[in-house]
């Protein structure tokens, strides 16, 4: 939450909860602090809740799977580092582009045609 209280300028939080699918990391309330400070995504290695209305949100997020239960947040989380999980890499300073089948990381921004092809 406290990550997404901050102007967000257009980038992308990746959270890396461990693959965990007890509890949800983020709800729709977390998702509108996160659009409405200019964030464009949330990439979440753990599960969502409110994900109907999450949809309806002007932002992307990306998550393994949706859960009913709040999580504690008893875990800040740290900034500014590289996080891994499902195989990638996701570095600070890197692109992140996504669409409804996945997600590609670049060291460098990518025009919009190079993506379509």
């Amino acid at each position: 939450r406290k990550a997404l209280s901050s102007p967000g300028k257009r980038r992308v939080l990746v959270v890396d909860g461990g693959g965990s699918q007890r509890v949800a990391i983020m709800g729709d309330e977390i998702a509108k602090l996160a659009s409405q400070n200019d964030w464009s995504g949330v990439i979440i290695n753990g599960c969502i809740r409110d994900s109907k209305v999450i949809g309806t949100i002007p932002i992307g997020v990306k998550a393994l799977n949706t859960h009913p239960l709040k999580s504690l947040k008893d875990y800040a989380g740290e900034r500014g580092c590289t996080v891994s999980f499902a195989g990638v890499e996701f570095v600070p300073g890197h692109w992140v582009y996504a669409d409804e089948d996945g997600i590609v990381i670049s060291e460098k921004e990518l025009s919009l045609e190079s993506l379509d092809d």
